[in-house]
C-alpha cells in the first residue's frame, strides 16, 4: 500500500495549498534516490561546503575524496584550509573556492556539508559547531548531505577529550531530526588514527543519494580488518568493484532480497539467490534478470548449510560476499505464543545464521568463503529497541548483533568484514499488512517522515558488500530514516 501523504506531498499545488492554510499534516519530502550502477563521480557538479575545526587532521583525505567524486568544494574558514585543496583541485580540475557567508547570493543551496571536527579536544571548543552550521543551516539543499567527521570516543587521550568526541554524536542526531524534513541527513563518521586511508570509499557513499534513508547514525571507520589481498588503500575500485565476485542472498525472491539482488550484480558480483523450494518460481525469476543462479534450501534445514557450502565450492569455486537475509516473523504476546512460534523464529533468523556461516567457513577456514569477503547480516530496530509482541522476533535479532561483533574480531586477519544492517519501517508485503493507524505512526516517527523502499536497505548491504567498506567491521547500520525508536 502505497504512503498517499508521500504521493501528496509530490504536487508542489497540494504542498503549497496545505501550508498556507496552516493545517497540521505532515508532508515528507519525496527522497533522491540513486538510479544504475555506482558512477565513478557521485558528487559531480554537487555544492559541498567544507569547514574545520583548528587542528582537524582529516582534510587531505576530503580534499582528494571530494575533488575524486567530482564535487565543487566551497570553504569555509581560515585562508590555511586551500592548501590541502590546492593539489586535488588541480589534479581533477575541481579547484575548490572560499566562500564569505555574509556575502552569499540568496539562491545558493549546498548539496553536502562536511566539518572536520577531529581537532576538537575540549567541550568550549564544541562552539565551533554553531560557527560552522548556524549560518549554513537554511542554505542546505532539499535531500542534501550532511557529514562531521570526528575521532572514536574510545579512543581520546583525556576525560575531557572523550567528553568533547561524543557530544558529536548528540548533536548529528539532533541535526538530523532538524534537516529531515526536507529529506535530508546528518551522520557522524568517526575515524581511528591510522584508519584515514580507508575513508574515501564511506564518505562518497553518505555523501550520495544512495544513502537517501540512513541518517543520525555514527559510521565508524577503523583498521580492523586486513586489506583485501594485495591491494592498496588507493586502488581500491569505485566502479564495477564487485566484478568477478560472487555472492550468495538468502531471501531472495522478493522484497529486499530481490533489491539486494539486483544491487550487487549491478556492481558486476554473479548472484547466487537462495530461497525455500516453495518460492522457486520468484527465485528463478529474480535470478533471470540479473544473469544470476539459483539455489533453493530451507536455511531452517539441518542439511542446508552443508549443501549450501558445496554447491558454492563446486559450482562457483567459492563466496565472497554472503548476505543474511532470509527471516520471519510469528508475532504474539510471550503469554500467548506456543512453543513452536518461538523456536521457528530463533531458527529461522539466528540458529540457521549461525549454521550456514560456520559451514561457508568450515574447519580452519577450508569453507568455500574467500579471504577479503563480506558477510553482511539482517538484524532490525526491533533487536535493538525490542518491540510488543515480538519477545522471539526481538531476541533473535538482538543475537545477530552479538554474533556480528564477535565474528568480526575472529575473521578479522583474514579481511573478511562483518557487519549487520537494522533497518526501520520498509515499504514491504510484511509492512503493508500491519493495521493501518500503526502503519502511519511507524512512517511518521523518523526524521524523514516516511517509510524507506526496499532498495534503500540493499544500498547499504552492498555498499557493505564492496571492497571498499574495508574500514567498517563488527558494525551494526541502521537504516530506518532516523527512527526515534531505539538508539
Amino acid at each position: 500500500m502505497s504512503d498517499f501523504l508521500l504521493e501528496l506531498s509530490r504536487n508542489p499545488t497540494a504542498r503549497k495549498l496545505i501550508k498556507t492554510a496552516g493545517l497540521p499534516v505532515p508532508m515528507p519530502q519525496a527522497l533522491r534516490r540513486a538510479k544504475g550502477p555506482y558512477p565513478e563521480r557521485p558528487l559531480h557538479d554537487h555544492a559541498i561546503v567544507y569547514g574545520a575545526a583548528t587542528g582537524g587532521a582529516m582534510a587531505p583525505t576530503i580534499a582528494l575524496t571530494l575533488a575524486k567524486a567530482g564535487a565543487d568544494v566551497h570553504l569555509v574558514g581560515e585562508p590555511s584550509l586551500r592548501e590541502p585543496f590546492a593539489e586535488p583541485g588541480e589534479a581533477y580540475g575541481r579547484p575548490a573556492r572560499f566562500i564569505d557567508l555574509s556575502e552569499l547570493p540568496d539562491g545558493f543551496r549546498g548539496q553536502g556539508m562536511v566539518f572536520d571536527a577531529t581537532g576538537l579536544a575540549d567541550p568550549v571548543q564544541l562552539r565551533a559547531l554553531h560557527d560552522f552550521f548556524h549560518p549554513l543551516g537554511h542554505r542546505l539543499a532539499n535531500c542534501g548531505r550532511v557529514v562531521v567527521v570526528g575521532r572514536p570516543a574510545s579512543a581520546a587521550g583525556t576525560p575531557r577529550a572523550a567528553a568533547t568526541a561524543a557530544a558529536l554524536e548528540g548533536f548529528v542526531r539532533s541535526l538530523a531530526k532538524e534537516v529531515g524534513k526536507r529529506g535530508s541527513t546528518a551522520q557522524l563518521l568517526t575515524v581511528a588514527e591510522g584508519a584515514e586511508a580507508r575513508v574515501e570509499p564511506v564518505l562518497r557513499f553518505l555523501l550520495s543519494p544512495r544513502s537517501a534513508f540512513i541518517s543520525g547514525q555514527p559510521v565508524h571507520v577503523d583498521a580492523r580488518a586486513a586489506w583485501p589481498g594485495a591491494m592498496a588503500p588507493g586502488s581500491i575500485p569505485m566502479v564495477q568493484s564487485l566484478q568477478g565476485k560472487v555472492a550468495l542472498v538468502t531471501g531472495a525472491a522478493r522484497g529486499i532480497g530481490a533489491a539486494t539482488c539486483e544491487l550487487l550484480a549491478a556492481e558486476g558480483a554473479h548472484v547466487v539467490c537462495l530461497d525455500r523450494p516453495q518460492d522457486d518460481a520468484l527465485c528463478s525469476q529474480v535470478a533471470r534478470k540479473i544473469g544470476g543462479s539459483v539455489l533453493l534450501a530451507d536455511v531452517s534445514d539441518p542439511s542446508a548449510p552443508q549443501r549450501i557450502a558445496d554447491d558454492l565450492r563446486q559450482r562457483h569455486g567459492g563466496v565472497d560476499v554472503v548476505v543474511h537475509n532470509a527471516g520471519i516473523t510469528r508475532d504474539k504476546t510471550l503469554a500467548r505464543m506456543k512453543p513452536e512460534l518461538w523456536d521457528q523464529t530463533i531458527d529461522v533468523n539466528l540458529a540457521g545464521v549461525v549454521r550456514i556461516t560456520e559451514a561457508l567457513l568450515g574447519q580452519g577456514g577450508a569453507g568455500p568463503m574467500r579471504d577479503g569477503g563480506r558477510i553482511v547480516l539482517l538484524s532490525s530496530i526491533a533487536g535493538i529497541a525490542g518491540n510488543m509482541g515480538q519477545t522471539n522476533y526481538a531476541a533473535s535479532k538482538a543475537g545477530i548483533i552479538g554474533y556480528t561483533t564477535k565474528l568480526a574480531s575472529e575473521l578479522a586477519d583474514r579481511g573478511i568484514t562483518v557487519n549487520a544492517i537494522a533497518p526501520g519501517f520498509i515499504e514491504t508485503r510484511l509492512t503493508a499488512a500491519i493495521p493501518v493507524m500503526i502503519r502511519e505512526a511507524a512512517r511518521r516517527l523518523s526524521s524523514l517522515g516516511q517509510g524507506g523502499l526496499p532498495q534503500d536497505v540493499g544500498e547499504a548491504i552492498t555498499f557493505l558488500a564492496t571492497p571498499g567498506a574495508a574500514g567498517i567491521t563488527g558494525r551494526v547500520l541502521r537504516v530506518c530514516g532516523g527512527a526515534l525508536v531505539g538508539a
